[in-house]
């Protein structure tokens, strides 16, 4: 399985910062970034994509990240990101609540609310781990997943200790897998979400049958993930790929919250979001981008952003990309 490294140390100082930036903002999702250190700012990531889940572990200085409504309003892909930190301090403000956090917890926040965070560390870079994916593969009641967001989990003890034993030995060791192995270790890593959660809010865990049907679903996903760009992509297709009817695949998305050809839809708008805010493919026509995630026609993939996020691509490229 591929691991795509970033490291700024390559780069000239003046740049760093700002790359850095950029990168988090196309791999994991736009915030505004200020640090003291942003004049030689040294960092790396290791992005491990699972398809329907995304691992990236990040070494950096001190700073702090706000996630504003206004980028909320111009674009959410409505993730949960899962955070594991592995050295320095950390703050987080979301949904009412202040959470410190230091080496050994686990927290989960959302992309389509406003945070603030705050990291620190006496020397050298903080440490985490972020584990992203849609909101509704969270194996938990609504409900229970908002009283989850900005709580913190500790991971010295039960399930929360294998969920950080399971991200490290993921992030680091992530190359020793098959594509094959995502949907697996993606169901792994939620399931063990799941139980971390239900110690942590007493709640009781998913039925038998739904976990299974969360897990066919996890199957489907990926699948759809790693066909995007082919414009044949449709529900009978994924039905047949996985020898379950049409109508089956319209209810498991059904339970999900979202529509199949939606989802699809909004995972090929997420891509395309991502690309049109990577400075290093600032060169590629717009229709070029849409047609690599799998829209035939540039007037409709025009009208589609622009429900989506609020503007045109070539306007969100702009702004994203001054930043």
């Amino acid at each position: 399985m591929d691991v795509h490294h970033f490291s700024t140390d390559a780069l000239d100082r003046a740049e760093r910062f700002g790359r850095w930036h950029d990168m988090t903002a196309a791999a994991l999702i736009p915030t505004v970034m200020h640090s003291d250190h942003a004049a030689d700012f040294r960092a790396e990531a290791h992005v491990l994509d699972l398809g329907a889940v995304q691992v990236t572990a990040m070494r950096y200085p001190p700073m702090t990240i706000d996630r504003t409504s206004r980028l909320i309003s111009r674009a959410d892909p409505g993730y949960f990101q899962l955070s594991l930190t592995l050295s320095g301090e950390m703050w987080l403000s979301q949904a009412g609540r202040e959470t410190a956090l230091t080496a050994g917890d686990l927290l989960v926040y959302d992309s389509s609310q406003p945070f603030h965070g705050v990291t620190r560390i006496n020397d050298g870079r903080l440490g985490h781990i972020v584990a992203q994916f849609p909101k509704a593969l969270l194996p938990l009641p609504p409900r229970e997943a908002e009283r989850l967001v900005a709580l913190r989990m500790a991971a010295d003890s039960g399930f929360g200790a294998m969920l950080a034993q399971f991200l490290v030995r993921l992030a680091g060791d992530g190359a020793s897998f098959s594509p094959s192995d995502a949907p697996r270790l993606t169901t792994v890593l939620l399931d063990l979400l799941a139980g971390t959660a239900a110690q942590r809010l007493d709640a009781r865990a998913a039925p038998e049958p739904e976990s299974r049907r969360r897990a066919l679903f996890l199957r489907i996903q990926d699948f759809v993930h790693r066909h995007l760009a082919d414009p044949g992509l449709t529900p009978r297709t994924i039905a047949a790929a996985h020898h379950i009817s049409v109508r089956y695949l319209h209810r498991l998305c059904q339970e999900q919250g979202v529509t199949v050809s939606g989802w699809i839809r909004d995972r090929r708008l997420d891509r395309t979001r991502r690309d049109l805010a990577d400075p290093a493919q600032r060169r590629t026509p717009v229709h070029d981008i849409a047609a690599r995630w799998g829209f035939r026609h540039p007037a409709a993939f025009s009208r589609a952003f622009r429900a989506a996020y609020g503007c045109s691509p070539s306007e969100y490229r702009e702004c994203a990309q001054r930043q």
